[in-house]
């Protein structure tokens, strides 16, 4: 078993080196940090004409935004209620809409640039491990009424009969969430901003800003950017550039592995093409790759990096626990990405002073919520909507430094051992 790299990158269908920055350029917007919420940034600033340049610490998608699950399904991390009590329930309506047109957006994109290599696949099931099918009737019935958003409920029966495993009980189907791969998404987006005349500078980090005056310059180790306008994309990998930004997340990682070729045995366990995720915080959720021929299964989170062989096996326990029938089945890979968690849990997007904007801290929301937040942010910027400001009410507040990393741990245990209760009480 060997861990040299991400199942994303291997099999990634463009091979770009970009270049790294190299003296002085002026453009109308530079953006630091080259995920998702970025370069969906970046491209529709480019496709409305401006002048635009990202700056990437590594290369494209290098973060957790090229090494993620692939699911793009409508919802945020944390629930409806919660959101609601901070915002109001107007707000809340209104940003839960975001999130399925972000779906659309990343859908139409695919479309739009005939993006082959991100190999979109329909379907995306959510399980319960307990029994309690009302509950999700009754949210089946809630989306359908307030967002005419169609959800299919799945009984036991037609749970297992896709998922053999006795470990789920009930389920809904999403057949409007789909999952693909995010890298070659994301480089083919790369792809699109140059053609449009944008420029993207990989090896380039940025490591001194100076934001106070009508010109905004960005330094790099080889250069520079004038721009009337920054935009900070840099997520999980943020570093001591922006202070209040830092401090306003917490870095979590997160960890995936890739199963060899076996295509026969994981069809004794999984027969459906959905990417699937159960109900547990931080809980399991995979899907099958390949055409089939290969199992991608992810989970887990800490506060601090952990070795991705010893995750691998955590991710491996869990697996055959739940699919006993797969304990033969080997890891080929397995890899780590940093996300980034607000308090709040919800996403940080707004200018945070006069030409200087983030978008941040979309830790487990999947990506449709990280491409509508670069979209909102682009709007924004060319003075098409105010939309952004629809997330206000979740500012960058300070996130506990490394009290905040402990108590984010302890939750998560605390979060486990409620759910293993709940489990064992079904």
């Amino acid at each position: 078993m060997s861990y040299p790299d991400t199942y994303y990158k291997q099999t990634m269908t463009d091979w770009k080196v970009r270049p790294v920055l190299s003296g002085a350029v002026e453009c109308d917007t530079v953006i630091v940090g080259g995920g998702l919420a970025g370069l969906t940034t970046a491209l529709q600033l480019a496709r409305a004409g401006q002048a635009v340049v990202v700056l990437e610490a590594e290369s494209v998608g290098f973060g957790a935004s090229g090494r993620n699950g692939g699911f793009v399904s409508p919802g945020f991390a944390t629930g409806s209620d919660k959101i609601a009590g901070i915002a109001g329930a107007e707000v809340a309506r209104q940003i839960h809409l975001l999130s399925i047109e972000g779906v659309e957006f990343v859908r139409d994109t695919i479309g739009a640039l005939k993006i082959e290599g991100a190999r979109p696949q329909h379907g995306l099931t959510s399980v319960l491990r307990y029994d309690d099918g009302e509950s999700l009737k009754v949210h089946a019935e809630e989306m359908e009424r307030a967002y005419s958003y169609h959800l299919e409920y799945l009984n036991t029966e037609q749970v297992r009969s896709v998922l053999k495993s006795k470990r789920y009980f009930h389920g809904l189907r999403d057949p409007m969430a789909f999952h693909m791969h995010p890298l070659n998404y994301l480089r083919s987006i790369s792809d699109e901003i140059e053609r449009l005349g944008g420029r993207i500078y990989e090896g380039s980090a940025a490591t001194k800003c100076a934001l106070g005056g009508a010109e905004k310059v960005i330094a790099t180790a080889g250069g520079r950017v004038k721009a009337r306008r920054v935009v900070f994309t840099t997520g999980g990998y943020t570093g001591p550039l922006n202070g209040r930004l830092k401090r306003s997340f917490l870095p979590i990682a997160t960890y995936v592995m890739l199963s060899e070729e076996a295509p026969d045995l994981i069809r004794t366990a999984i027969a459906t093409t959905d990417a699937i995720g159960d109900n547990r915080r931080a809980g399991d959720y995979y899907r099958l790759v390949e055409g089939g021929k290969r199992l991608l299964w992810g989970g887990r989170i800490t506060t601090r990096a952990a070795s991705p062989a010893a995750l691998a096996a955590e991710l491996r326990r869990e697996m055959v626990g739940i699919y006993p029938q797969l304990k033969n089945l080997k890891t080929a890979l397995a890899w780590s990405g940093l996300m980034s968690y607000a308090r709040h849990l919800m996403p940080q997007i707004g200018e945070m002073q006069p030409g200087v904007w983030h978008c941040t801290a979309f830790g487990g929301h999947g990506l449709n919520t990280t491409a509508i937040g670069g979209k909102l942010v682009a709007e924004g910027i060319l003075g098409q909507s105010e939309r952004y400001k629809l997330f206000k009410p979740f500012g960058l507040s300070w996130a506990g430094g490394y009290a905040g990393l402990a108590v984010a741990q302890l939750t998560y245990w605390k979060l486990q051992a409620q759910d293993w209760w709940r489990e064992r009480a079904a």
